[in-house]
């Protein structure tokens, strides 16, 4: 049985650093059957956890990029990376610590897919920016779709 999970990481706290929330929400109304939804704050531990002994691991997420583009959707798996990515929401580590973590472990999903979206604000408050909470139902579709 292939095993996928959903992740969403971030802080609804933080303004946009919420719209993995957003997306997590939209998922819940209408469940995709035996594919869990967890909510991470980003830190390594709390990745490793919800992604070990996944055949699929979905992690949704804000990042600032420069320039940027907020609501711009990035979609891409581990194997793309450049060696040097580093943290690039709110959290002080994040994705790319738990993959190097998680590699070292032996405790990666067979396939890590990471949709991100470009924010405006992360600073202190609750509600997303117009243009990243207009991301989330294409971010919801992309997950059914590849998930179904």
């Amino acid at each position: 049985m292939n095993r996928a999970v959903v992740i969403g990481v971030g802080n609804e706290y933080r303004r946009d650093d919420g719209v993995a929330l957003a997306v997590l929400t939209a998922l819940e109304e209408d469940p995709i059957p035996d594919v869990p939804l967890v909510l991470c704050d980003g830190e390594p531990a709390g990745l490793l956890a919800a992604w070990t002994d996944a055949d699929t691991a979905v992690v949704v997420d804000a990042v600032l990029c420069e320039p940027s583009t907020p609501g711009r959707i990035w979609n891409s798996t581990v194997d793309r990376w450049p060696h040097t990515v580093t943290a690039g929401g709110s959290h002080a580590l994040g994705i790319p610590d738990a993959v190097r973590l998680g590699a070292a472990l032996g405790r990666m999903p067979g396939k890590l897919v990471v949709y991100a979206v470009e924010a405006a604000d992360l600073g202190l408050g609750t509600g997303l920016t117009p243009a990243v909470r207009a991301a989330v139902p294409e971010v919801v579709r992309t997950v059914r779709r590849l998930l179904s």
